[in-house]
């Protein structure tokens, strides 16, 4: 068994997992509210030794079999992928549906086929019923909404206004504006538990684990806020896996041709 054979086929399957983190990053660099995602590598050692105490059994194996293979516990391994949730900057669109969220950990909330989903993406229409939704059509709900499960409703005719803190004020000049409720601006209690499901969506596990945060002073009306991903740092990231990939590759390929070739050359000359 050549041990460094299978040693860099796992260091390379851990690039390739890297690789499609990257390229997934490279994709979204213009996308609103894209937050970049990463990887943690550490080595199948480290991993087993830090989930050992949460097994469902005890080792109760003897000590001559707690023998480690130390080439093969040593392979790089993708031990956590995670969010990186630093704030994006903010563009100007003049539009009034737009709203950028200048805090990192504030999100908007709206309802999906699948149930309720947090989203920093403040690029928003007005549907058929003038109901405020995001432009795949989930309603974006308002503070009140676990009180009385109405949506934001609004009279596209008529001028719309956002306060710094999510109130919604509309109406016409001619009779003044008119408060129209306010958005439930989610803060979760821990952001790191988010996970994303498309869409820019991040699921949650249920409402207690977030709060309405009341005058926030984090709503930039006619901005919205773009991608936190730098395209120099994800292209540098890019080369760098690539030229791991390159690097196990070449090290395959002498374990599987001169190595195996001068093991067979040298096993044939003694026989």
């Amino acid at each position: 068994m050549q041990n460094g054979y299978y040693a860099a086929t796992g260091a390379m399957v851990t690039q390739f997992n890297k690789l499609n983190v990257i390229s997934n990053n490279l994709a979204n660099v213009n996308s609103v509210g894209f937050k970049r995602d990463d990887v943690v590598i550490g080595d199948f050692k480290r991993i087993f030794q830090e989930a050992q105490e949460n097994l469902p059994i005890k080792n109760h194996t003897k000590e001559g079999a707690a023998y480690l293979n130390a080439t093969l516990d040593r392979v790089p391994q993708v031990s956590e992928q995670f969010v990186e949730f630093q704030a994006g900057a903010l563009k100007s669109t003049g539009n009034t549906l737009d709203f950028a969220l200048k805090r990192a950990d504030l999100f908007f909330v709206v309802e999906t086929p699948s149930g309720l989903a947090l989203t920093q993406n403040g690029s928003f229409v007005l549907n058929e019923k003038g109901i405020l939704a995001t432009k795949e059509g989930y309603p974006v709900l308002p503070s009140t909404y676990f009180q009385n499960k109405q949506y934001i409703t609004l009279d596209i005719e008529n001028s719309l206004s956002v306060d710094q803190s999510g109130n919604i004020f509309s109406g016409t000049l001619a009779d003044g504006e008119q408060a129209n409720g306010r958005f439930f601006l989610a803060q979760p209690q821990d952001i790191k538990a988010l996970t994303k499901q498309g869409d820019g969506l991040y699921r949650f596990e249920d409402v207690t684990q977030i709060q309405d945060l009341q005058n926030a002073d984090a709503i930039a009306q006619g901005f919205l806020e773009m991608s936190n991903v730098s395209a120099i740092r994800e292209m540098t990231a890019l080369i760098e896996a690539q030229r791991m990939v390159e690097m196990y590759q070449k090290v395959m390929t002498t374990h599987m041709n001169d190595v195996n070739s001068d093991a067979i050359t040298k096993l044939a000359a003694k026989a």
